[in-house]
């Protein structure tokens, strides 16, 4: 079963969408199957992995609305190796559409459930608002990665975001959980980062990732090509900060799988 994590924060322009392309990519270059969704009206996240979010047939947009079956919007991402569930202005309109359907929070989560056991791991690209969009990222989702800059005005918005998933927690999606924070832009020669980084570490631990994402010139470049940093220069600092996030992130889930097969044959759980 796959492993469905949203890729999410209320604060724009810390790196959501490049960090969900490029772990999109290093999964995969990581032999795991990897499935990518873009429930960003923006489309940035699909022209980032080569697609022209203008010449989609079918989209997120379709499939939320019941328009298609998720298995006919899912196109190939070359230079990725992953396979993506773009997204375009269209799905401006879905958030409207969604108000006066049944179950409008439910519909991505059951669309995913008849591709679950062909992927490895889903990564839901979110928008950077609280919006029905978001909520059925997070209501299809198991776990939450939270990119974040190393900021004063980042651990602001983490706090509401915290509230955010543990509102949904109690009301939508009981198994919802911080699956890491992930620092990006990370510059350790000044102050301020390391000052909050040290504070993210002191408060929240293990959650957040001992991988940061450096500045890297490769990083801001790749997405005007329509690649993910992998494809477009794999020696970068980028790629190779992705790379080890991608086994760090693998890492976690075996150890995980593997605490709670000892938990079942112990018949602790």
């Amino acid at each position: 079963m796959a492993k469905i994590l949203a890729v999410t924060n209320q604060k724009g322009g810390v790196g959501k969408t490049t960090s969900c392309v490029n772990l999109a990519a290093s999964l995969a270059a990581s032999k795991q199957r990897v499935l990518l969704i873009d429930v960003d009206p923006q489309g940035n996240a699909t022209m980032g992995s080569g697609i022209d979010k203008h010449a989609q047939q079918w989209s997120v947009y379709h499939v939320l609305t019941g328009r298609c079956d998720i298995q006919e919007a899912v196109l190939p991402s070359l230079d990725g190796g992953y396979d993506v569930l773009g997204a375009n202005a269209d799905l401006t309109a879905a958030e409207v559409e969604l108000m006066t359907m049944e179950h409008k929070e439910f519909r991505l989560k059951n669309a995913l459930a008849t591709v679950a056991e062909q992927y490895d791991f889903v990564m839901i690209d979110c928008p950077p608002s609280l919006n029905m969009l978001t909520i059925n990222a997070m209501v299809a989702a198991r776990g939450v990665i939270i990119p974040m800059q190393c900021e004063y005005y980042a651990l602001e918005g983490l706090t509401a975001l915290m509230e955010t998933i543990a509102g949904l927690r109690d009301t939508l999606n009981p198994n919802l959980h911080i699956e890491g924070l992930l620092r990006t832009m990370y510059d350790p020669r000044m102050t301020l980062t390391t000052e909050v980084s040290r504070q993210l570490i002191n408060h929240f631990g293990d959650q957040v990732y001992r991988t940061v994402i450096p500045r890297n010139v490769r990083l801001a470049e790749a997405p005007s090509h329509g690649k993910p940093v992998l494809a477009y220069d794999r020696n970068s600092r980028g790629a190779v900060a992705y790379l080890a996030l991608a086994g760090e992130l693998i890492r976690r889930h075996d150890s995980k799988n593997t605490r709670n097969k000892v938990k079942r044959k112990t018949g602790t759980v």
